[in-house]
């Protein structure tokens, strides 16, 4: 399904619950994501509505169908559901229902411990930005940045799904062989150059059987919704061990997601064209290449990175902004990763998390790591503290939030996606 601007996205929608109205939540009537929670020692499926939780399941049962349907993330997130939800959450939804509602169903966010949306079975981690390629490609190779397979297809790699971590989830420095000394040995020690990179990931809600790919056409109708991703590096254990086969050990110890899944349905408001390529560039092979694609395939999605470190937090001081950055400005969109990730035939199944590798805009300020940002350590960053940064030091909190915003529509946001970094062993 093509989702289109509807009437869940009328900007006119008031609830009864008014923390659902103020303009700053991340979570008005307008987004309704879900996520899974664990509240008084058990697992549940919630939606989340301002500073709440909806407590799904038993609230499906008696408001919409008892004992009829198997109780999923997806049905939480159906167009169905999504109409009812808004429907008894508006101002004028019955005081009765309203006190029901109040009393049985929902739970204070701020109360809950949070849990992966889904078991993900597989992750798939790619590289879709080209000012992030061009940077990193510029510190390595300054006269050839980019590879010459960059502009033909989304360059990606299979990830670790089993380190895949909930936002709050604290993260032990890994260690792992370096190699600083061109003439010395390598040594297992702490990683030093431990940074940061700000994703968006996307869960496969429909998958494809072994040999069948997915026509690009029909590729946004298996994704089920979006999420902010921290994809942690070891850029010192990355540099020794990534040739010829890349991403390994500096990239398998954690993988922060955000615990908010935003629908498809919840961003249609905020589609928008595909990354416009320059004119000298290669239009994409046709397996890959769709005009619906390219008028909506992009998505205006923002993004924040925060640091906040130890002094930092002892001071009082608020988290620090490191960088903003945009998704609209990915070169290839969601829908061209999954028909290239599928065009061997590999199936991807429900639940698969798939990134789109660090977001970075053309400025300074949109760099999406440290690597860019400091230039691979040469031009560290002052910290309101007087503290220098060229990388992640023990004790630092970084902090990732993304939001869509457009005239005659409301904000919505996607939560906190965070982590601690903790001394290694």
């Amino acid at each position: 399904m093509n989702y289109e601007i509807n009437e869940t996205h009328d900007p006119s929608l008031v609830s009864w619950l008014d923390s659902a109205n103020d303009p700053r939540t991340d979570f008005p009537l307008q987004n309704l994501p879900v996520c899974r929670f664990v509240h008084r020692n058990t697992l549940k499926i919630g939606v989340a509505i301002g500073d709440f939780l909806l407590d799904f399941e038993p609230y499906f049962d008696t408001f919409v169908a008892s004992g009829q349907e198997r109780k999923s993330i997806e049905l939480a997130a159906s167009h169905r559901v999504r109409r009812k939800i808004q429907e008894d959450f508006s101002a004028n939804a019955p005081q009765s229902k309203i006190n029901l509602i109040k009393e049985y169903f929902l739970v204070p966010i701020e109360s809950c411990k949070f849990v992966l949306p889904f078991e993900i079975g597989d992750y798939t981690d790619f590289y879709c930005s080209i000012f992030h390629a061009s940077n990193v490609g510029a510190m390595l190779r300054p006269d050839n940045p980019l590879f010459p397979n960059y502009k033909w297809l989304p360059i990606g790699y299979h990830g670790r799904a089993s380190s895949i971590v909930i936002s709050g989830t604290s993260i032990k420095r890994p260690k792992g062989q370096s190699r600083s000394d061109p003439s010395k040995p390598p040594q297992f020690v702490p990683c030093k150059n431990l940074d940061y990179e700000v994703e968006v990931g996307f869960f496969i809600g429909k998958g494809n059987n072994l040999g069948e790919p997915i026509p690009i056409s029909e590729a946004e109708q298996h994704i089920f919704g979006l999420c902010i991703v921290n994809d942690w590096s070891a850029r010192d254990i990355q540099a020794w061990e990534y040739q010829p086969l890349g991403p390994f050990l500096a990239k398998s110890f954690a993988t922060t997601i955000s615990p908010f899944v935003v629908t498809m349905e919840a961003l249609a408001p905020f589609r928008c064209e595909a990354f416009r390529r320059e004119p000298t560039d290669p239009q994409p092979l046709e397996y890959i290449y769709d005009e619906r694609d390219q008028k909506r395939g992009g998505i205006d999605l923002n993004l924040e990175v925060y640091i906040r470190t130890q002094k930092m937090r002892e001071k009082g001081l608020e988290p620090y902004l490191l960088s903003r950055s945009n998704m609209k400005d990915l070169y290839w969109t969601i829908a061209q990763m999954v028909a290239h990730h599928t065009s061997n035939g590999c199936n991807l199944r429900q639940g698969d998390l798939l990134a789109t590798g660090t977001v970075s805009g053309r400025e300074k300020h949109e760099r999406g790591c440290l690597l860019e940002l400091t230039w691979r350590g040469t031009e560290p960053l002052e910290l309101p503290t007087g503290e220098m940064r060229r990388f992640l030091e023990d004790g630092d909190e970084i902090i990732m939030k993304g939001y869509c915003e457009r005239e005659g529509f409301r904000r919505i946001g996607f939560g906190e996606c965070r982590g601690i970094i903790l001394p290694a062993d």
